[in-house]
């Protein structure tokens, strides 16, 4: 028996789907970059390397009859490319993440940002040969498994705490993420109405070279003009402002106007920048007019600044696991009791307008 057979048996003969392997699926043109990233998942004892493709036409041949759970996906292939046929990917691929590895992500963020905004879950840039070092493996490695093990559905749905917003419309709204985050916030924005009279505050996890194409892709797809956070800037309604790549975004009251603060402080979550003091200062300077939203990504991050949110009479929205590429963030959120509701990117895009007042989207 093969290793991925043995490895799909429960000791009572059932499939156990905690235990199966991740299906990987790696899409490259160069034989020897597939060649390198099928060791290193091979080198792993709860990966298999399910299927190869040359290139984006062959992938969507091979999708058509293999199930895979994340796909290795370079951008820059002849033919149609990888960033070109990304949703078709998608599309076909039967709930499969994608990790894309491609040496574009060391050229400029425009591929990269433009990648997650279609539906990729996550990137990393495709090193030269001889410089897949041992973190980087390990890097690999740990995106994969995050991407390709789902998390278990609750047994029950997470409860959810009473609505105060009920009371206060919204007057601000925070809105966190990390992996897959970026595809969620475009599904959320393009629901969104036009025009709300609200400051956004966006917390997403990305280097800081990235932010000024995300900020512009953002800008784009939620038609609402947007930049990067600068130090004692004003909140102003219908503005969005984005969390710099070095930096925390907090809000801070001066008088009856409310500003930005760029906080450089140590996060319990390690990220740079967080959600946790995004969402704790929103609690601090709006109370009950305050609205978090908690998007796909990985780990806990936020979970601590929305527990604070609600205690100062706040509401928060978490993204729906189904939804969701890695339901970490909004999990936490979800199970600790502090949503809510937790529902797709597009369903609380319908909450946030009718908490601002607005009774239809478009």
């Amino acid at each position: 028996m093969t290793r991925a057979a043995a490895s799909l048996l429960s000791p009572a003969g059932a499939l156990a789907r905690s235990s199966r392997p991740v299906r990987v699926m790696i899409v490259d043109d160069s034989i020897t970059a597939r060649t390198v990233l099928s060791r290193i998942v091979e080198g792993e004892d709860d990966m298999i390397v399910a299927a190869t493709a040359n290139s984006a036409e062959q992938a969507l041949g091979v999708l058509g009859g293999e199930q895979v759970d994340v796909i290795l996906l370079d951008l820059e292939m002849p033919g149609i490319g990888g960033l070109a046929a990304l949703p078709k990917i998608l599309e076909v691929a039967r709930g499969a993440q994608i990790l894309v590895i491609s040496s574009l992500t060391l050229d400029g963020a425009e591929p990269t940002v433009a990648a997650l905004s279609q539906g990729a879950a996550d990137t990393l840039p495709k090193p030269a040969v001889g410089q897949f070092t041992v973190p980087y493996r390990q890097n690999m490695i740990a995106k994969i498994r995050a991407l390709g093990r789902s998390e278990p559905a609750a047994a029950r749905p997470p409860r959810a705490r009473a609505r105060r917003m009920a009371r206060e419309q919204a007057a601000i709204i925070a809105i966190g993420a990390s992996t897959g985050g970026i595809h969620a916030m475009s599904q959320l924005f393009s629901t969104l109405p036009r025009g709300l009279r609200v400051p956004f505050l966006v917390t997403q996890h990305l280097p800081a070279s990235f932010m000024p194409v995300f900020a512009r892709q953002l800008e784009g797809f939620s038609g609402y003009p947007t930049s990067i956070a600068r130090d004692r800037a004003v909140l102003r309604p219908g503005h969005i402002l984005v969390a710099p790549g070095d930096g925390h975004l907090v809000a801070e009251r001066k008088g009856e106007t409310l500003i930005a603060r760029i906080s450089r402080t140590p996060a319990p979550s390690g990220f740079m920048p967080s959600v946790d003091p995004m969402f704790h200062s929103l609690g601090e300077v709006a109370g009950g007019q305050a609205l978090g939203v908690m998007l796909s990504g990985m780990g806990r991050d936020g979970c601590e600044g929305a527990a604070h949110l609600v205690e100062q009479g706040g509401t928060i929205f978490a993204q729906d696991q189904e939804s969701a590429a890695v339901w970490g963030m909004p999990r936490g959120v979800a199970e600790a009791g502090i949503a809510a509701a937790v529902l797709p990117p597009q369903e609380i895009a319908l909450r946030i307008a009718a908490s601002t007042g607005a009774s239809q989207c478009k």
